[in-house]
């Protein structure tokens, strides 16, 4: 880990490609998390000085990523990702989902965010009036009925407590779901990726119940047309339509977030 952290190599990429380099070694993978906490709290004096140099920010402390409002809280009976199918972890097959909120000014407004793991094809939620849990589910179902059957099968979502009717989400939209650990954003890498993309258009500090719906679909094609690294420089909308249009062909796409 040392001698790749002194190549610039990132933790995420460091963590990422300990699972290519050893698939089935389950003792070589690690975190991106806990790569940063042995950097941070681990190390000391000159080895601490030494690799913190190495990251990009080059801190010597490490910035907590916590929400200044928190939604996270006990969700009844939800199921933990631990339980997650393994299916979902490789992106072979399309259907599964990350989502969250991206939050306005002072946490009062907000808009839904769904991707699919494989393709990283994304769908906005428009909540213009409360993100509470009636309103998050109503436009979960909403959205999802757009879709065939193919392509619902899971969601991952974190313990925000607009999901705490995840359990008539899961019978409308005929979808399992899971709940991430707290304060475990990279559970959801895809989602937590493109929703700093979609910062591009929403910015942080504003109230984001003005957007119309036609302007969320007009954000979602824009990324769903936007050129991938990770998908060999097809788009998502490309990707999703290679998917459904040859099912049995294995997806042009890395393991990244």
């Amino acid at each position: 880990m040392q001698t790749r952290l002194n190549d610039k190599h990132s933790p995420e990429q460091i963590a990422r490609r300990l699972l290519r380099d050893f698939p089935d070694d389950l003792e070589m993978r690690v975190s991106h998390e806990t790569i940063y906490q042995a950097i941070y709290v681990q190390g000391r004096g000159s080895l601490r000085r030494e690799l913190h140099q190495c990251l990009r920010t080059g801190r010597t402390l490490r910035k907590p990523r916590r929400r200044a409002d928190e939604r996270r809280g006990r969700i009844r009976d939800m199921v933990n990702i631990s339980a997650r199918p393994p299916e979902v972890a490789d992106r072979a097959v399309p259907g599964h989902w990350e989502g969250d909120l991206i939050m306005g000014a002072e946490g009062k407004s907000a808009i839904g965010t769904l991707v699919e793991r494989t393709t990283r094809f994304t769908m906005l939620l428009h909540l213009p009036d409360d993100h509470g849990a009636l309103a998050v589910q109503e436009a979960i179902v909403a959205k999802m009925a757009q879709l065939p059957t193919i392509l619902r099968k899971t969601l991952t979502w974190d313990q925000g407590k607009e999901m705490a009717n995840h359990v008539a989400v899961a019978a409308a939209a005929e979808l399992d779901i899971y709940f991430c650990d707290p304060h475990s954003p990279w559970q959801r890498g895809t989602n937590e990726n493109t929703n700093g993309l979609l910062r591009q258009y929403f910015a942080k500090g504003t109230d984001l119940s003005v957007f119309p719906p036609d302007y969320l679909n007009y954000v979602a094609t824009q990324l769903n047309t936007r050129p991938r690294k990770t998908l060999d420089w097809n788009t998502p909308a490309e990707a999703l339509d290679e998917l459904l249009s040859n099912p049995s062909k294995p997806p042009t796409v890395a393991i990244t977030a």
